[in-house]
């Protein structure tokens, strides 16, 4: 159960960030946070990381959809001494929802943290690639039996 709840913090903290962004700044507007190093640039991303696939919203929910599916039917299967691995699904799947809600409501997903030396990005997607990390610890280190 607390980690449906850190999915559900996630997703409810990048809803939040995103609607701060959308209710206080214009599309295209960018506050410099540190100057040419860090602004906060209200972007909206209508494809992938690095916006690719454009404009395939179905596509993206859909991809989604059966992930955040495959979790539900894997999840219960991890003993629960996987710590690690749990919390990576829970920041994965966080993450993989608050982007959903953004294309379902507006085929875009928003986007604001904007370090100038790499695409413009949000929480869901830092949530994202902290689970896939964790995972991937996970695997790496303490995946036993598979050798």
């Amino acid at each position: 159960m607390p980690i449906l709840l850190l999915s559900i913090l996630i997703i409810v903290l990048d809803q939040l960030t995103k609607y701060y962004v959308q209710t206080h700044m214009l599309p295209g507007m960018s506050i410099p946070l540190i100057q040419n190093v860090f602004h906060l640039t209200y972007v909206l991303n209508p494809g992938a990381a690095f916006g690719i696939l454009e404009h395939k919203t179905a596509f993206f929910v859909v991809i989604a959809g059966m992930m955040i599916a495959g979790v539900f039917w894997f999840y219960p299967r991890i003993p629960a001494g996987n710590l690690l691995l749990r919390v990576g699904i829970a920041f994965m799947v966080g993450g993989a929802i608050g982007n959903v809600i953004d294309r379902v409501r507006t085929s875009y997903v928003v986007d604001f943290f904007d370090f100038r030396i790499w695409p413009v990005f949000n929480i869901a997607d830092i949530a994202i690639v902290t689970g896939v990390f964790f995972i991937i610890i996970h695997i790496i280190y303490f995946q036993k039996g598979t050798e």
